[in-house]
Formats: C-alpha cells, sequence, structure tokens
C-alpha cells in the first residue's frame, strides 16, 4: 500500500542512491525532491504488490536520465555559456599598452635611476647585492632606489610626460660618497 510515510521511510536509501547517480550533494538533494514530487503525484499508478523502494528508485533513475540528456543535448549544444566558461582571453592589448607606457617613463629616467630600478626591481636584487655590484654604499642605494620610484611614478601618473626629463647626477657625486664611506 502506498502512503506518504512509507515514501518518507525511503528517503534514506533514495538519497543514498541519488548521491551515487549525480555525485554531488546538492543534485542529489534536488533529484530526492523531483523524485518524492513525482511519486506523490503518480501514486495512483502504484500497484499494492510492488516494492515502493524499488518503484521509487527507477522514477528516480527516470528522472536523472531525463535531465541528463536534456542536459547535454541542449546545454552542451545549443547553450554558449558552457562553451564560454571555458574561453578566458586576456586583454593582451591592455597589458601591452601599459608596458609600452612603463617602458617610455623607464626611458625618460636617468641612467643611475633606470640602472638601479633594473637591479632591484626587475633582477631582484637585494640592496647590498646592487650595493656591491655598483660599488655604492647600502644607504646611497636605498635613497635613489626610493627616488627613481618615486620619479616613475610621477612620470606615469603625468598624462603629458614626454616634457619631463629627471636630472641624471654627475660623476662627482658617486666618487664623493665612495670616500665617505671609506
Amino acid at each position: 500500500m502506498f502512503n506518504n510515510s512509507a515514501l518518507i521511510g525511503e528517503m534514506t536509501d533514495l538519497r543514498r542512491f541519488a548521491l551515487r547517480l549525480t555525485g554531488n550533494v546538492c543534485d542529489a538533494e534536488d533529484l530526492l525532491q523531483s523524485t518524492i514530487l513525482r511519486a506523490i503525484e503518480k501514486k495512483h499508478l502504484f500497484q499494492d504488490d510492488t516494492d515502493l523502494n524499488r518503484w521509487s528508485s527507477k522514477i528516480m533513475f527516470n528522472l536523472f536520465v531525463s535531465g541528463y540528456r536534456r542536459k547535454t543535448k541542449f546545454e552542451s549544444k545549443y547553450d554558449p555559456e558552457s562553451y564560454l566558461e571555458t574561453l578566458t582571453v586576456e586583454a593582451n592589448q591592455d597589458h601591452a599598452a601599459e608596458l609600452n607606457r612603463v617602458e617610455d617613463a623607464m626611458q625618460k629616467l636617468s641612467a643611475e635611476h633606470r640602472e638601479i630600478l633594473v637591479l632591484i626591481c626587475v633582477k631582484g636584487l637585494r640592496y647590498q647585492e646592487a650595493s656591491d655590484a655598483l660599488k655604492l654604499p647600502v644607504g646611497t642605494v636605498r635613497s635613489r632606489l626610493s627616488r627613481a620610484r618615486e620619479c616613475l611614478q610621477t612620470l606615469l601618473a603625468t598624462p603629458n610626460s614626454d616634457r619631463l626629463r629627471t636630472p641624471s647626477f654627475p660623476q662627482q657625486a658617486h666618487t664623493s660618497y665612495e670616500r665617505i664611506a671609506a
């Protein structure tokens, strides 16, 4: 005899079966609800000598197969969303334009500023390593890097940066710092 309480008693087994079919807890819960609803709608077709678990499991299986066929037929062929989700294209022109702006601004920097930015920011040298490579005190490396970053940011922030040019340091300044450090 079919009644709602007997169907509720079969929910544990049906939930397990739905999880095996879908492989996903959320989809399994949706399938279980659809199965219970369909079984209640079609209870007039239930025969008294039939096993309720088998009957409701067959309903669940048929709902799952119908949903799977519908999904593969319509969502994969005609629904562009799944296709579009797999295609992600970086905006290369934005990156290239930004890179060109940075490259132009780097060319407007003095040779000392450009050199310190390349050594530390691009090549990833530590302050001490840059200091050894340039034969400058670490403090000079840090202050020069700070000024170089500031100049680069100013050049990048200024829309008409064509007219800006950063001053280069005279060579005597290097030797005076080296005398102080020695």
